[in-house]
């Protein structure tokens, strides 16, 4: 094979919600119900295993799809076998795990240790989003899926078996390589109602060190970000501040729970 040869894939990033706040016992817990859920979806929705690519993350996994499998398989049967499958892992759990995932189509080069691209980079950034946090809490879900602008406009806005372009709904995105507009679904229910973003938290003491932009253990909303004032919906704009690939030690700017908040931030905008 042509290690310089960048073929399309469907590329995956899967993140587990307040992982830095995972003991190391519970931490490999975490580690095996989120291969159980996502290993179980691929046989439930048929997908072989020679055609995904899987690399781990420590608190997440990073994938990517060959071309022969329809990508419309992924968001619609295999997310909803995920969304089932981690409900029946949530049941009981006094702390339930939570997932980010972030979905883009593009250009991936495969070598020994991996892949890599800026479709790889743009699908762990949208999973990283500092809005895919704050809606997985918010709207205390299991799961928060978000895809880019074009898978959006090529499969989404489509249609299809499973797949129900009205339950998404956009946000515009300032990353590290330029403003994006990316499209949020929480499986299972109507259209999230986007936040009015927060003010930037100071952040004075940022790690100068910066790792995979897949790799980072648990970056949380300290990162700060910036909205206009508008109301929820379409449009709404948000603006990260720094890179997001980097993180500060995993301390945070806000009391934070795993898979659950307290008070005002945990009601639900009636």
């Amino acid at each position: 094979m042509d290690l310089t040869e960048a073929r399309y894939e469907l590329v995956i990033s899967v993140d587990a919600r307040r992982s830095g706040e995972y003991d190391d016992v519970d931490k490999q817990r975490m580690r095996e119900r989120i291969y159980r859920v996502l290993e179980a979806a691929f046989t439930h929705a048929k997908v072989a295993r020679d055609a995904v690519h899987m690399e781990d993350r420590g608190d997440g996994v990073l994938l990517s799809v060959v071309g022969r499998i329809a990508v419309t398989r992924l968001l619609g049967l295999w997310m909803v076998e995920v969304h089932e499958n981690l409900r029946d892992e949530n049941r009981g759990l006094r702390v339930p795990l939570g997932l980010r995932v972030g979905m883009h189509v593009g250009p991936v080069r495969h070598d020994g240790r991996g892949i890599s691209g800026r479709a790889v980079d743009l699908a762990c950034r949208l999973a990283d989003s500092p809005l895919a946090r704050r809606l997985l809490d918010a709207e205390r879900a299991d799961l928060v899926l978000v895809t880019s602008q074009s898978l959006y406009e090529d499969v989404v806005s489509s249609g299809g078996k499973f797949i129900e372009p009205a339950h998404y709904s956009s946000a515009r995105l300032e990353l590290k390589e330029g403003e994006v507009t990316a499209w949020f679904h929480l499986p299972g229910r109507p259209a999230p109602e986007i936040p009015t973003a927060a003010p930037a938290a100071p952040d004075a003491d940022r790690a100068d060190d910066v790792e995979d932009v897949c790799g980072a253990d648990d970056l949380d909303d300290a990162l700060g970000v910036d909205g206009e004032d508008r109301a929820d919906g379409p449009g709404a704009h948000y603006t990260v501040h720094g890179d997001m690939s980097q993180h500060s030690d995993n301390v945070y700017q806000q009391p934070v729970h795993i898979g659950r908040i307290t008070g005002d931030a945990g009601r639900r905008k009636g």
